[in-house]
C-alpha cells in the first residue's frame, strides 16, 4: 500500500487517483497520522456474482449436493 502526505495528495492529486484507478490503495498521512484510506471502488454486487463459479463438492455443485442431501431426509 502506498502512503502520501496530505499536501503531496493537494498537489499530485491526479498522478495519485490514477494509481487507485489501476487498483492500488493509498493511506493518506496528516502530521504523521493515517487520515484517510484512498481505494478502488468496488464492482457493483450484480457485476461479482456473475463471475463467480459455483462452489463444489465432491465435483458436484454445493447448491445441488445441499438440495440432494435435504431430499434423501425427507
Amino acid at each position: 500500500m502506498m502512503t502520501v502526505t496530505l499536501s503531496d495528495l493537494r498537489h499530485r492529486g491526479g498522478k495519485y487517483l490514477d494509481a487507485v484507478e489501476r487498483g492500488e490503495s493509498i493511506e493518506v498521512r496528516r502530521k504523521g497520522k493515517a487520515v484517510a484510506l484512498l481505494s478502488p471502488l468496488r464492482k457493483s454486487n450484480r457485476e461479482y456474482w456473475k463471475q463467480v463459479k459455483p462452489a463444489e463438492i465432491d465435483g458436484m455443485e454445493l447448491s445441488r449436493a445441499i438440495l440432494e442431501e435435504r431430499e434423501e431426509g425427507l
